[in-house]
C-alpha cells in the first residue's frame, strides 16, 4: 500500500421533521492521514471480521500499523513481535516501489492493494508527518525548499509520481492481482469501495451482513474520529499502558482533503498540476477515478 476530506456532510432531509444523523453519518467523509492508515484498518476489519466482533477487533486496542506490519521494516528490524508469529494474519504493507518489491510478492500471486491521492495532499501530509517525527533531531527544511525538493523527485521511497505510475501500469497489466484506489473518490463515496474492497481481498459481504449494516459498522470503526479517539492512538503522554510511536498529532491530524490549499500559493499548485499532467498524459490514470 502506499500513497482526508471535507469535514462533516450534512445528509438532505426531504421529510418536514428533521432527525438525528445516523453514526455513518456523523463520521462520513473523515478519515486517517494519506490513506495508509484508513487502507490498514479496512482491510484489516474486512479480513478479520469473523475472528472478531465490533466489541473485540484489536483495531480498539492497537493502532493499524501495530496490527499490518511494513515487509521492509518489521520483518528485517522487528522478526519477533507478535504479529508476525500471528499464523491466522495474512496482511502486509509496503511503501516500496513496484520495481523493488521482492519476487515472493510479484511472482506468488500475492494480492496488492495501492492507493494514491492529489499529490498536493500528499506533499502537505508528508510535510507534517517528518514535522512531528524530525523535528527532535534539528531544524527541518523550510515549506517551500521542501516542496521544491519534492517536484524534482526527492521522496522517502522515491519520485512520488513515478511510484504512482509504475503501480498504475502493474493494475493495468494485472488487474486481478492489484486494486488501484484513489483516496478522493474512496472518501466521496466509502460503502460501494468497500465492498469492492472486500471482494477484492476474497471477503466480499454477503447479502445478509449489508441487510445488517456490517459495512456501515466496518467504516464507522475506521473513521477518523473513531481512530484518532481511541486510547490506542493517542500519544505518548496520553496513552497509560505504554508509549506507541503512533500517536495521533501524527498519523490523526485533520482528516480532509484539499488542506494543501492552506499552505501552497496558486503557482505552486500549479507547478505540481503540470508536472501531473506531463507524467500521467496518455496513461488513463488522470481519468481513473473521476
Amino acid at each position: 500500500m502506499a500513497t482526508e476530506t471535507v469535514g462533516d456532510t450534512t445528509v438532505p432531509n426531504h421529510d418536514e421533521t428533521e432527525t438525528e444523523p445516523t453514526e455513518f453519518e456523523k463520521n462520513q467523509k473523515r478519515y486517517p492521514k494519506t490513506g495508509s492508515t484508513w487502507l490498514k484498518s479496512l482491510t484489516f476489519s474486512i479480513a478479520n471480521r469473523f475472528r472478531f466482533d465490533h466489541l473485540t477487533n484489536p483495531l480498539l486496542k492497537l493502532n493499524p500499523h501495530e496490527l499490518i506490519p511494513f515487509i521492509e521494516i518489521q520483518f528485517p528490524l522487528f522478526p519477533h513481535i507478535d504479529v508476525l508469529k500471528d499464523k491466522g494474519n495474512t496482511l502486509f504493507s509496503t511503501h516500496m516501489p513496484h520495481e523493488l518489491l521482492p519476487d515472493s510478492v510479484v511472482k506468488t500471486g500475492c494480492k496488492m492493494v495501492y492507493i494514491w491521492r492529489d499529490p498536493k495532499d500528499t506533499f502537505i501530509s508528508l510535510w507534517h508527518f517528518f514535522q512531528k517525527k524530525r523535528s527532535d533531531s534539528g531544524p527541518l527544511n523550510g515549506l517551500e525548499e521542501s516542496f521544491d525538493m519534492f517536484c524534482n523527485g526527492l521522496s522517502v521511497y522515491g519520485p512520488y509520481l513515478d511510484h504512482v505510475l509504475a503501480y498504475w501500469k502493474a493494475h493495468q497489466e494485472s488487474p486481478d492481482q492489484i486494486l488501484f484506489l484513489k483516496y478522493e473518490t474512496l472518501t466521496a463515496d466509502p460503502l460501494p469501495h468497500v465492498k469492492r474492497l472486500a471482494e477484492f481481498m476474497g471477503y466480499g459481504f454477503t447479502a445478509e451482513e449489508e441487510k445488517n449494516g456490517v459495512v456501515e459498522k466496518v467504516v464507522n470503526l475506521c473513521s477518523f474520529e473513531t481512530l484518532k479517539n481511541l486510547e490506542a492512538n493517542k500519544g505518548d503522554k496520553e496513552r497509560e499502558d505504554h508509549p506507541s510511536p503512533y500517536t495521533n498529532d501524527t498519523y490523526f491530524r485533520k482528516g480532509k482533503t484539499g488542506d494543501w490549499k492552506n499552505y501552497l500559493i496558486p503557482d505552486m499548485a500549479a507547478r505540481m498540476d503540470g508536472l501531473m499532467e506531463e507524467k500521467f498524459m496518455g496513461t488513463g490514470l488522470l481519468e481513473n477515478g473521476k
